[in-house]
């Protein structure tokens, strides 16, 4: 009876995945994070920022994080955002920001919300800083901002210029990670 147990005991663990991959950690998936730094002006906004906030400038760091299949094709991801603004009128406020989908020079579709709320970002002296983290990218948006960034920009949006008052193009990004499973 006791080796009855015994062996039980040990098909079930072997059934529980001892010695195979789980469902959370695929074998042959690999994990990166490609980092984009943006620098962002109101001079890169089509048209051009020509009024009270035509000064304003900053940086958007991007890091999209992104889980790939054996093949490398892109499974799921997310996105981290470091937005700093400076250069703004004093109380100006920020509605939102995202990434768009269009080159230099042409406007685009919003394909990635940076999830910020109205006056989240607050500017008391025309500049400052916000994080947001976690936000959900869908894995056919994230493997085409990977295979052609500058065909995407980031903008902030202002009460002012609610169609964006400061913008940057995508580029080529630092690539970390890519440890399989």
């Amino acid at each position: 009876m006791n080796r009855f147990v015994f062996v039980m005991a040990a098909l079930a663990s072997l059934a529980a995945g001892c010695g195979s991959s789980s469902p959370t950690e695929p074998e042959g998936e690999s994990v990166t994070t490609t980092t984009f730094t943006v620098p962002l002006s109101a001079a890169n906004e089509v048209p051009a920022i020509s009024n009270a906030e035509a000064n304003a400038g900053g940086t958007a760091t991007i890091a999209l994080n992104v889980t790939k299949d054996a093949s490398g094709n892109v499974r799921s991801a997310t996105a981290n955002f470091q937005i700093t603004v400076t250069g703004f009128p004093a109380g100006t406020t920020v509605t939102d920001a995202h990434i768009h989908n269009a080159p230099a020079g042409t406007n685009g579709g919003i394909v990635i919300n940076a999830t910020l709320t109205s006056g989240e970002l607050a500017l008391v002296n025309g500049s400052g800083s916000i994080t947001k983290n976690g936000i959900n990218v869908p894995a056919d948006r994230a493997a085409a901002i990977l295979s052609n960034p500058s065909a995407h920009y980031f903008n902030v949006h202002t009460a002012l210029n609610p169609d964006g008052a400061i913008r940057g193009q995508l580029s080529t990004g630092t690539v970390t990670g890519g440890i399989g499973y």
